[in-house]
């Protein structure tokens, strides 16, 4: 009995695994799907013969999604070089969490570390190239000759791109002057207090803000906390980082004197214990934490309505066009 091609159920079937792979790569679930979208409209625009010339097919959606992806990274720059303030990645509610039905993204987009938002913004630092290389080969546990089909560079190349990502992600979680080992153990004891009572940490958090306890907030935060906020110009948000956890402190009261019937809620953030800041039924703020030693280092508030549309029912459906 002849074959038509590939069964259309296990090509349909990829589709969680690269939008996974995908958001990872851009930080966005719109452009994740937008990328994923299109992978597959050139999949499904070969011919028959084409695509059963095709030895794995899944293979396949992965390098033109990736290559995809690593084109999108590249115009990305530009255009957040132009962003108003701050640009953080797209928040995502927990699966359960989203409103608008079980073929959302957020719930193809597994929940797992690499998905934080501590280690998304760690991505961003790093050149297209690299974080390509990284997520693919460090979270996703490809082989460097397959990573070399998608970026166009040697498997040696791909190699060393993934050292210089690693080194980043080091550099980032290293406090002033330690050395590899002290960093290690730093990161692996964050991860097991962070495990252990974040949740705890960010109640208390939330208690003092709506209590106005700047007392409380300040012995909450680490001297030296950053908050970076990310309005994208469309609503107000401090334009630079507020560092020092007695200035976050000041500003966070400022903004809820500002803010009448705000109303706060614990909420997954990414996988992790947040907050969701709500005005007249409508998310305004989703805020993610890092934290370390019991004590909150920092804050990533995104409050650009184009990135918190999961997050609002009227428009969740709007997200996974």
């Amino acid at each position: 009995m002849s074959t038509s091609g590939p069964d259309p159920r296990a090509i349909f079937g990829e589709r969680r695994r690269l939008i996974a792979l995908a958001y990872r790569l851009l930080g966005s679930v719109a452009e994740a799907e937008d990328a994923v979208q299109e992978a597959y409209a050139r999949w499904y625009a070969m011919s028959p013969r084409q695509q059963e010339a095709v030895e794995a097919p899944g293979a396949w959606l992965t390098t033109v999604a990736g290559r995809i992806c690593l084109d999108l990274l590249g115009s990305a720059r530009v255009r957040r070089e132009r962003y108003v303030g701050a640009w953080l990645p797209e928040p995502l509610p927990d699966r359960t969490e989203w409103t608008g039905g079980p073929e959302d993204p957020a719930d193809r987009v597994a929940l797992h570390e690499s998905v934080s938002m501590a280690f998304l913004v760690v991505l961003e630092s790093m050149t297209p190239a690299e974080r390509v290389a990284f997520v693919l080969h460090d979270v996703f546990r490809y082989p460097f000759a397959e990573i070399a089909e998608i970026i166009a560079r040697s498997p040696a190349a791909c190699r060393q791109l993934a050292v210089s990502a690693r080194r980043r992600v080091r550099t980032a979680h290293a406090p002033a002057g330690a050395t590899a080992t002290s960093t290690a153990a730093a990161t692996a004891a964050t991860t097991a207090a962070t495990a252990a009572g974040q949740a705890d940490l960010v109640r208390h958090f939330k208690e003092a803000w709506e209590a106005r306890d700047i007392k409380s907030l300040v012995g909450l935060l680490d001297p030296d906390a950053t908050m970076v906020a990310d309005g994208g110009g469309l609503v107000g948000a401090a334009l630079r980082p507020v560092e020092g956890g007695e200035r976050i402190a000041q500003y966070l009261i400022h903004m809820a004197a500002k803010a009448p019937g705000l109303t706060l809620l614990e909420r997954t953030v990414n996988g992790r214990p947040g907050l969701v800041a709500r005005h007249a039924g409508t998310t305004v703020t989703v805020a993610a934490f890092g934290l370390a030693a019991d004590r909150v280092t920092h804050i990533w508030a995104v409050r650009n309505p184009e990135k918190l549309r999961a997050w609002n029912r009227d428009t969740a459906r709007g997200v996974a066009r």
